[in-house]
């Protein structure tokens, strides 16, 4: 199969499991006891240092110049992630010196990217099924924000966080159409984009079920 041929046919197949990512077509959300804008924030918090972190400990492991580039663009970008959502809960009312979002340890989905080896598992996995990812779960965030009344923080997420994440996945095609250039690399890819997507899923169906989390933003 051609690169191109085989990244629309991932494409393809990510678009499809991200729908089951969706607790409804509409992504009304279902408000449950303290699920909040700023408790959910907390959680972003999490989300943008493990993306920050993954991507500089592949950073200074890869010899593909274009790669180290792309994921050095990463760094910066998830780091900043971290500081405007900062500023957000500090505006809220939350001093986010007093959050440990590190605090029970690196996530599922964490530990097993830092498990990848290969660049073309790590460009699959990371940058083109994980942010992608990110773009479901901030779409619905944004849904909750502007439903619970806080334009300020649909607002960062909307103009300033989400069109990042769009950004880091148009990379990993890119890079993915480079790489994915025969039958084992592309074996690969499409293992670690699955096994990414699967992990997602089964972290919303844990977060759903004992805290009725799913609009919990991405990264």
């Amino acid at each position: 199969m051609s690169p191109e041929a085989f990244v629309e046919e991932l494409d393809a197949e990510v678009q499809a499991l991200l729908r089951g990512l969706e607790p409804d077509a509409t992504l009304r959300p279902e408000v449950e006891g303290a699920l909040n804008v700023p408790n959910l924030l907390k959680v972003a918090l999490k989300n943008e240092i493990e993306a920050t972190e993954i991507a500089a400990r592949w950073l200074v492991t890869t010899d593909d110049l274009q790669v180290k580039l792309a994921l050095a663009r990463q760094v910066g970008d998830e780091a900043r992630h971290y500081r405007l959502v900062a500023d957000r809960l500090r505006a809220l009312g939350l001093d986010p010196a007093t959050i440990d979002p590190l605090a029970a340890g690196w996530g599922p989905l964490f530990r097993y990217l830092d498990t990848l080896s290969s660049t073309v598992e790590r460009v699959a996995a990371g940058q083109f099924a994980r942010e992608a990812i990110a773009v479901v779960k901030n779409r619905q965030f944004i849904e909750f924000c502007e439903r619970a009344g806080d334009g300020e923080t649909a607002a960062l997420y909307r103009d300033t966080i989400e069109p990042d994440e769009r950004f880091h996945h148009e990379l990993g095609r890119r890079l993915l159409l480079r790489l994915a250039d025969g039958p084992r690399a592309q074996a690969a890819a499409r293992a670690a984009c699955r096994r990414t997507l699967a992990l997602a899923e089964e972290l919303q169906r844990t977060a759903l079920a004992t805290a009725g989390v799913h609009h919990a933003p991405g990264c």
